[in-house]
C-alpha cells in the first residue's frame, strides 16, 4: 500500500459509515510519512481549496453524502413505488438457490487510487510573486493524474521525482488527466519557491486511502462479497473514488461516540496495514465496495448461508441487524423496518429502518457512523444493509435492497429467464 500509517483510529465525516483517511494528502514538496498514534492520524502539511488559508488535515476525510433531514421523504429518482408499477417477475426457484453468509463484521479498507487524485490549489512563492501553477495549467479539484510525460503515475514519489526534474532542467511537464470521461493533456511548468527552496506545482494531490466499515455478506463458493452498502466518495472534491485496487482487513472497536440529534455518533476503530488480508476490493459503486474474499470469516451468529429476499417481499415490522460495538464482537440487535419501496431498477435508499434495541440505543444512541454496511435480517432472510443515519434522529436513517448489492458483487440471483414487468 501506499505510505499507510501502520494504526489508524478512523473518525467518520459528515453522514455515515466507512472513514476515508489520506495519509498522502500533502503538497508534492511535502512526502514524508505522516505520523500516527494509537488514538488519533496526524498529518501536519495542510488541505484546503481556500489558498488564502491553511488548515491541519481532519482526520475525518470520509464517504461524501448529502445531509439527510428526518422530514426527507424522497428516496431516489429510480425509487419504484408499489401502488404506481408492478413488480418484478423473477424464476422463484433461481431467487430461492441464491443463499449467502451474512456478515457484520468490522473491517479496515485500504484503498489505492487510479493514478493521483488532486484535492486543492496552494500558492506557491515564486520570484515574481506567489501562484499556483496547477491552477494556471486548469488542473481542476477532482481531476484524476494519469500520467506525466506519457509515463503511468500512481504515488507520490513518482509525481515528486518528475516535478524535480522538470525544474532543475526548466522544463514543462505534458500532465495526462482524467476529468468525469474525458482524458486530457495539459502542459505544467514547476515554479521554484524561494522561500522553501524546491520547485512545486501548487496543488494538493493524494493517491491512498484508509479506513473502516462494516462486511454485508460474501457467497461461500465464489468468496464474492459486499460491504459498505454506499459508494466511497472523496470529501473536498465530493465525487466517487476511482480506484486501482484495494484490500480488506480485520477491524477492532475501540469505542463508541454516541451520537445525538445534530451529532452523528460514529465508531472508533483501529487496524494494521500489517495484518492479514481478508479479500480484495475491485470495485466501489453506489452500491459498495466489492470483491473476493480470500478466506471465509466468521461472525459467530449466523456462518452458514441464508437466502436473500427481493425488494418487493420486504415487509414493515421487526428486523435484525448485525454489528460489533465492542472490538470484533457481532452482535444482534433489534430494528423495525419503518417503510420500504419495491423497486424494479437499482436504487439506494431503498428502506427507513430505525433502531428499537434499548441495550444498543443505550450504546450507540442509535445509527452511529462505521456501522454501514450492517446486514439486516427479517424472518431468516437477509434483506439489505445499513447505509444512512438521519442527522436529526439518529435511531433512524436509510438502507439498500440486497437486491442490488448481489447484481453489484456479480451474483445471478434471477437465474437465465429474468423478467420485468
Amino acid at each position: 500500500m501506499k505510505n499507510i500509517s501502520n494504526l489508524i483510529r478512523c473518525s467518520i465525516g459528515v453522514l455515515l459509515t466507512l472513514t476515508i483517511m489520506y495519509t498522502s494528502n500533502t503538497p508534492i514538496s511535502h512526502l514524508e510519512e505522516a505520523k500516527a498514534a494509537p488514538s488519533q492520524h496526524l498529518v501536519e502539511n495542510p488541505i484546503t481549496r481556500d489558498i488564502n488559508k491553511e488548515q491541519p488535515l481532519s482526520s475525518k476525510l470520509a464517504i461524501y453524502s448529502d445531509t439527510i433531514n428526518v422530514t426527507d421523504t424522497d428516496f431516489s429518482e429510480n425509487a419504484v413505488f408499489a401502488n404506481s408499477v408492478p413488480t418484478k417477475q423473477v424464476n422463484r426457484k433461481a431467487i430461492e438457490d441464491v443463499k449467502v453468509i451474512p456478515g457484520g463484521q468490522s473491517i479496515g479498507v485500504q484503498l489505492e487510487t487510479m493514478g493521483v487524485l488532486v484535492v486543492g490549489h496552494h500558492l506557491v512563492n515564486g520570484k515574481e510573486g506567489t501562484i499556483s501553477p496547477g491552477e494556471k495549467a486548469d488542473i481542476q479539484v477532482g481531476d484524476i493524474i494519469l500520467k506525466i510525460n506519457g509515463k503511468p503515475v500512481n504515488e507520490m514519489e513518482e509525481v515528486k521525482k518528475h516535478v524535480l526534474e522538470a525544474g532543475q532542467e526548466e522544463k514543462s511537464l505534458n500532465i495526462t488527466i482524467k476529468r468525469g470521461n474525458e482524458t486530457m493533456e495539459t502542459p505544467l511548468h514547476p515554479e521554484y519557491d524561494t522561500k522553501d527552496d524546491e520547485y512545486k506545482i501548487g496543488l494538493y494531490i493524494r493517491d491512498s486511502a484508509a479506513g473502516i466499515g462494516t462486511l454485508t455478506f460474501y457467497e461461500p463458493k465464489s468468496k464474492k462479497y459486499g460491504a459498505l452498502g454506499h459508494v466511497i466518495s472523496d470529501m473536498d472534491t465530493k465525487k466517487p473514488i476511482e480506484i486501482q485496487n484495494g484490500t480488506i482487513v480485520r477491524s477492532s472497536v475501540t469505542s463508541i461516540e454516541k451520537g445525538n440529534s445534530g451529532i452523528p455518533g460514529e465508531k472508533q476503530a483501529r487496524f494494521s496495514t500489517d495484518k492479514k488480508q481478508i479479500g480484495t476490493i475491485t470495485k466501489n459503486s453506489p452500491f459498495g465496495i466489492f470483491g473476493e474474499l480470500k478466506e471465509d470469516v466468521e461472525n459467530g451468529k449466523y456462518d452458514k448461508p441464508l437466502p436473500v429476499a427481493l425488494s418487493h417481499e420486504v415487509k414493515e415490522g421487526p428486523a435484525k441487524i448485525l454489528t460489533v460495538v465492542d472490538d470484533e464482537k457481532v452482535e444482534e440487535f433489534a430494528v423495525e423496518i419503518i417503510s420500504s419501496v419495491p423497486q424494479k431498477f437499482p436504487a439506494t435508499k431503498g428502506m427507513v429502518i430505525q433502531i428499537t434495541d434499548e441495550r444498543l440505543l443505550e450504546k450507540t444512541g442509535g445509527i452511529v457512523q462505521g456501522m454501514s454496511g450492517s446486514p439486516i435480517l427479517q424472518d431468516g432472510k437477509i434483506i439489505g444493509a445499513v447505509t444512512h443515519v438521519f442527522v436529526n434522529d439518529p435511531t433512524s436513517g436509510y438502507g439498500v435492497h440486497i437486491e442490488w448489492m448481489l447484481q453489484e458483487a456479480g451474483i445471478n440471483i434471477y437465474g437465465e429467464n429474468k423478467q420485468a414487468s
